[in-house]
C-alpha cells in the first residue's frame, strides 16, 4: 500500500514584503485566535487514518488546504512555491506559482550548489585519506626492512655506506642497552647493600638480647640465694649466720 507523498518547494522572500505580511496577521488577529480555538476543539491524533472513506475525504481537504496556503503564501509574500502531492492512488496533484519545470529545475541548480559549496566534498577527502594511508604504508616497509638489517637480515644489497650506517646505529644501541644495564645494577646493588645493613642491624639487636638473657640467667640463682641467706655454693657453715656485711676500711679484726 502506497502513502500520500508531498513536495513542496518555496524561494525568494523579498524584503519589501515583510511589513505586508505583518500587518495582515495583525488585522486579522481576532479571526486568527477564533480560528484557532476551533482547531483545538477539533483537533486530532495525527496517526494513519484506517477508514479507507474517510482517508480520502481527508486527503481531499487537507491537499486543498496545502494548496490554497501555497497560493497565499505566493500571493502575499510574492514567492516561487510549488507543491507536488501524489495520493495513495498513484494520482498526481500540483500547484506552482510560476512552470513547475522552470521552478524544479532551479531547485536542482540550488541542490547542487548547496551540496559543492556548503557541504565537504568526499571524493576530495577520500584521495586525501588514500594519499595519507600510502605514506604510512611506505613508513612501515622501510621501518621493518631497516629492522631487519639492524638484525642482520638482508644486508647483501647494502652499500659500504649503509653497513657504516648500520653499524653506527648498532652501537649507539648498545650503549644504550649498556648504560640501562649499569642503571639497573647499581640499583640492584644498593637494595643489596641496604638488605644487608638491615641484616646486621637485625643480628647484633639478637645478639645483644642473648647476651643479655645469659647474664640475667648467671646472676638470677646468686639474688636468690643471698635473699635466702645461703652461700653461693648452696652449703651452710655453723658461722654463716654470724658473717658481717657491713662496709669498712682497713684491715679485719678478729672478733672474739
Amino acid at each position: 500500500m502506497h502513502f500520500s507523498e508531498i513536495f513542496v518547494i518555496g524561494f525568494y522572500f523579498p524584503h519589501q514584503f515583510y511589513s505586508s505580511v505583518l500587518y495582515f496577521s495583525c488585522a486579522n488577529y481576532s479571526s486568527s485566535v477564533k480560528y484557532c480555538r476551533k482547531m483545538v476543539r477539533g483537533k486530532i491524533e495525527i496517526k494513519k487514518i484506517e477508514n479507507v472513506t474517510s482517508r480520502q475525504v481527508t486527503f481531499s481537504k487537507r491537499g486543498s488546504g496545502l494548496f490554497k496556503k501555497a497560493r497565499e503564501l505566493s500571493v502575499l509574500c510574492d514567492a516561487q512555491v510549488a507543491a507536488i502531492v501524489f495520493s495513495q492512488n498513484g494520482r498526481l496533484y500540483e500547484f506552482s506559482s510560476s512552470e513547475m519545470e522552470k521552478t524544479i529545475e532551479r531547485y536542482g541548480e540550488f541542490s547542487n550548489e548547496y551540496f559543492v559549496l556548503g557541504r565537504p566534498q568526499v571524493q576530495p577527502y577520500l584521495e586525501e585519506l588514500k594519499k595519507e594511508m600510502d605514506i604510512m604504508v611506505k613508513k612501515i616497509d622501510l621501518l621493518e626492512v631497516q629492522q631487519r638489517k639492524l638484525m642482520g637480515q638482508g644486508l647483501g644489497s647494502c652499500s659500504v655506506a649503509e653497513l657504516q650506517e648500520i653499524d653506527i646505529q648498532i652501537e649507539k644501541s648498545l650503549r644504550i642497552v649498556r648504560s640501562r644495564k649499569a642503571e639497573l645494577y647499581a640499583d640492584q646493588l644498593g637494595k643489596l647493600k641496604e638488605m644487608e645493613i638491615k641484616v646486621l642491624d637485625e643480628r647484633r639487636r639478637l645478639r645483644e638480647k642473648e647476651i643479655r638473657e645469659r647474664l640475667l640467667r648467671q646472676l638470677l640463682p646468686v639474688t636468690l640465694h643471698t635473699e635466702k641467706g645461703e652461700p653461693e655454693g648452696g652449703y651452710r657453715t655453723k658461722h654463716s649466720s654470724e658473717v658481717e656485711t657491713d662496709l669498712f676500711i682497713g684491715l679485719p679484726v678478729a672478733r672474739p
